[in-house]
């Protein structure tokens, strides 16, 4: 407010303008904004020409209310400005809808007060007036110039804030959309696409995230598309996770864990963030040895292998029918060393370092197994099968204690 000014460099309370000074400003007011228009717009050539165009009668009376509120405030201090603050807040939206930063119309705000000042000091010695009037005018003026860009910042971080909402939603719809995959059309996400101003890619990898609050968007590139308020919060990431790719989110990642997907196309994203998440599942239940990053391609014979418990459920029945019969300890001892020899076709002394027993109780079983199995383990397509059998079993053995 004029009324209301600051100390001074060296430090003593300056003086109210009195209200008289409002008389002697006033009649100086038509060429004072005038000549601030022609100092602008020679500065800022780009208000030159929104002058001449469609909106420049409302920037012009923007102009004029902002130097005689001024005035105003000086002959009555407590005259509200209704009016004027909506104007600046308009110029800042307007700068904000423009696409500009608030650096050229803050500046156009100085240097009119500069202006202001240069005038004020000509009627000064007209009016044969103080210096430290003059010096409480210069303060006065200046700490309005402060309030018309406070009021003005108001009005761009509106739209600002407008902007990233509304950025923020088209992303996640965008997310969304692709993650629903087929039968959702391509032409609908690459239309939603270019609302978002994100390119689609032809390939993307989808990345689950545990639920932590020090993860924020404002950690990852900005071409990831990111879903962090779910209960299974999830990034969408263009193309492949390459090395630099990694490095930014092992350095986003605080005190979380994830998991990368395959790279897979665009409408496969469902694919991609179910195996993500499978692949926390076995981080959880110690199938897989715990890091901050996990990659699904490090693991993907693990996924496939336990991709349907039933299912493999029935096959081993199927496949290990020959040890039906046998009490549940020789069952499983039995099937540990049948898997250990499908794993290694080790000798019978490297079996039992593995197995913990003497190579001779290895021989024994074997010929236990070529007994019970007979011919069937020759076959290649019966031995693959009992043999993807019992590599699921172990890895289910470490989720949920011994194998059925």
């Amino acid at each position: 407010m004029p009324r209301t000014t600051r100390p001074s460099d060296a430090g003593e309370p300056l003086g109210p303008l009195p209200q008289e000074f409002a008389a002697i400003i006033r009649p100086e007011l038509p060429s004072l904004i005038q000549e601030i228009g022609l100092e602008v717009t020679r500065a800022y050539p780009e208000y030159g020409r929104l002058l001449k165009g469609p909106y420049g009668q409302a920037i012009q009376i923007g102009v004029e209310q902002n130097i005689s509120v001024f005035v105003d405030q000086v002959a009555a201090p407590s005259t509200p400005s209704p009016l004027r603050d909506e104007m600046l807040r308009r110029f800042g939206r307007f700068e904000a809808y423009e696409g500009r930063s608030l650096d050229s119309l803050h500046g156009a705000y100085r240097l009119g007060a500069r202006v202001a000042l240069r005038r004020a000091k000509r009627v000064g010695r007209r009016y044969n007036l103080s210096p430290t009037l003059m010096l409480s005018f210069a303060d006065a003026l200046f700490a309005y110039v402060d309030e018309l860009e406070a009021l003005t910042r108001e009005g761009y971080l509106e739209v600002q804030a407008k902007s990233v909402e509304h950025g923020e939603t088209l992303r996640r719809r965008l997310l969304h959309l692709i993650m629903a995959g087929p039968p959702v059309p391509r032409t609908a996400i690459a239309e939603l696409a270019e609302q978002a101003r994100w390119a689609l890619p032809e390939q993307v990898t989808l990345i689950a995230l545990r639920p932590s609050t020090e993860w924020t968007a404002a950690a990852i590139d900005n071409d990831v598309l990111a879903d962090l308020g779910g209960p299974q919060p999830h990034l969408l990431v263009p193309g492949p996770v390459d090395a630099r790719r990694r490095q930014r989110l092992e350095a986003a990642l605080t005190g979380t864990r994830a998991a990368v997907g395959l790279t897979v196309p665009t409408a496969g994203a469902a694919d991609s963030i179910r195996w993500a998440r499978r692949l926390l599942d076995f981080i959880d239940s110690g199938i897989v040895e715990d890091t901050p990053l996990a990659f699904c391609a490090d693991h993907m014979l693990s996924l496939w292998l336990l991709a349907d418990p039933a299912l493999l459920d029935r096959i081993a029945e199927r496949e290990l029918a020959p040890l039906a019969g046998l009490t549940p300890t020789r069952r499983s001892r039995l099937i540990e060393t049948l898997r250990i020899w499908l794993d290694t076709r080790g000798t019978a002394a490297q079996m039992g370092e593995l197995l913990e027993v003497h190579p001779q109780t290895v021989r024994y079983r074997l010929r236990n197994l070529e007994s019970i199995f007979g011919a069937r383990l020759k076959d290649p397509e019966g031995r693959f099968a009992t043999e993807g059998v019992l590599r699921a079993l172990h890895l289910r053995e470490r989720r949920d204690g011994p194998a059925r």
